[in-house]
């Protein structure tokens, strides 16, 4: 019994070597890997995630509310923004005042003029708190830390309080209605380079010693190593700083004499409230117009700004 039952064994072993051979590799199908089952909520951790749920929307909707009024409110009759009481929905839909708001003035030369002053700015604010904090993140030079700690005290000087002297200083370059009065006195601030400078110090030392290795200098080290591996911080900074240039006011008000031809959006939204009135559904299209652009930017940077903000150390770490 014993020699018939290991016989057959053998020829059931066999049979499965040879089907085994036979089978191509196409045949065998890799059996997808087991879920991995997630304990269960208790009724604690459940009420917590729904009271939790109940803030963000709150928040979100207190946010959005703002811009839903001002929205509606664009499309409202001018008599009617403040009808009591206060409504939504105007007794006429005007999309004509989105039209109306580029007939009453030179709106298309105010918004060139605030694209070309923020992305000019932008672009030299980029360049100058780059190199300068790859000079006080990654160089060692006698004084940096005393350097920088100087330079940090800028910070404390309220802006209202360098408007004077930064327009005499326009004046004596000849600078005053001109687009380098926009641009340059607000392009070497101490927040980009704090910015730039605390992020090239969390980037490895070894990349850099690999570099000089490598016969390379510092200026290269910085073009071809440590700025690739910036692009969030830089991004971060560069939405703040087109932000900034987008959303000045009092400057571009104070050094800028010609309106027509050099005025910016913000003093553009100021020229629809004039002697004989305002013209707030004009104003409140206008406002919304010019939240495009930035809009567009942030929502097309929005990846880099979550991981820029994180690393740079600006996530209230």
């Amino acid at each position: 019994m014993s020699t018939d039952t290991e016989t057959e064994t053998d020829k059931e072993a066999s049979a499965i070597e040879q089907t085994l051979l036979m089978t191509s590799d196409d045949e065998f199908v890799e059996e997808p890997p087991a879920r991995r089952r997630t304990a269960a909520r208790t009724p604690g951790e459940r009420i917590r995630l729904v009271l939790a749920h109940i803030c963000i929307y709150l928040a979100a909707l207190i946010f959005v509310a703002p811009l839903v009024y001002a929205f509606f409110s664009a499309l409202k009759p001018n008599e009617e923004m403040f009808s009591m009481p206060p409504t939504l929905v105007g007794s006429q839909i005007k999309w004509g005042n989105f039209a109306e708001v580029f007939a009453y003035g030179p709106f298309l030369t105010y918004i060139g003029n605030s694209l070309f002053v923020a992305v000019a700015g932008t672009l030299v604010v980029l360049i100058v708190s780059t190199t300068a904090g790859y000079a006080f993140g990654r160089l060692r030079w006698k004084g940096r830390d005393a350097v920088f700690v100087l330079f940090l005290a800028t910070l404390m000087v309220p802006a209202e309080v360098l408007v004077i002297p930064m327009f005499q200083v326009m004046q004596w370059f000849g600078w005053v209605n001109t687009y380098q009065a926009l641009i340059f006195p607000f392009a070497f601030t101490a927040f980009g380079t704090f910015l730039m400078r605390q992020f090239f110090r969390g980037i490895p030392f070894e990349l850099e010693e690999a570099a000089r290795v490598d016969g390379s200098g510092p200026v290269r080290t910085f073009l071809q190593i440590i700025l690739p591996l910036s692009k969030s911080a830089v991004a971060v900074l560069a939405v703040f700083t087109f932000l900034s240039f987008w959303n000045s006011y009092l400057w571009p008000l104070i050094v800028t004499v010609d309106y027509a031809t050099l005025g910016t959006l913000p003093v553009g939204l100021a020229s629809f409230s004039g002697l004989t009135g305002t013209r707030w559904d004009l104003q409140m299209a206008a406002a919304i117009i010019s939240m495009i652009p930035t809009t567009i930017l942030v929502i097309v940077l929005q990846k880099h700004l979550v991981k820029g903000i994180a690393m740079a150390g600006l996530g209230g770490r």
